[in-house]
């Protein structure tokens, strides 16, 4: 439940920097734009977070994650036309290499578009 909500007050504020930057930023502006409004509506959030990639024990990579927020939903954001197959991959892997089980695609294109993603850890 607390997910459902966190991800709809998310939501408003991807609208409110779509609706006030459009279309045509770089990804690092709409993060940057993001990051603020999240910490306006008194989210925490951190950006650029490190994941490791684990395989049988060892690290085999490691990938950041544009915004986590309040440790429960992880962002990735994209200012692409509109989205793709691999971008919704790219976001299932994050979700895979930590134990955050909901996540949230965010496509700054010539539309606003977004796609929620849960990972459940117990039934992957």
């Amino acid at each position: 439940m607390k997910c459902r909500y966190l991800t709809g007050k998310i939501l408003t504020c991807f609208y409110e920097v779509y609706n006030d930057l459009g279309f045509g930023f770089l990804e690092k502006v709409y993060e940057r734009a993001m990051l603020a409004e999240l910490k306006r509506k008194g989210l925490n959030c951190v950006s650029q977070q490190p994941i490791k990639v684990f395989y049988r024990g060892d690290t085999v990579g490691q990938y950041f994650a544009d915004i986590i927020v309040e440790n429960l939903v992880i962002i990735e954001l994209k200012a692409a036309t509109s989205l793709k197959e691999e971008h919704e991959c790219q976001l299932i892997n994050y979700l895979k290499a930590t134990e955050i089980e909901v996540g949230l695609l965010l496509n700054f294109g010539t539309k606003p578009q977004f796609k929620r993603k849960i990972f459940d850890m117990e039934n992957p």
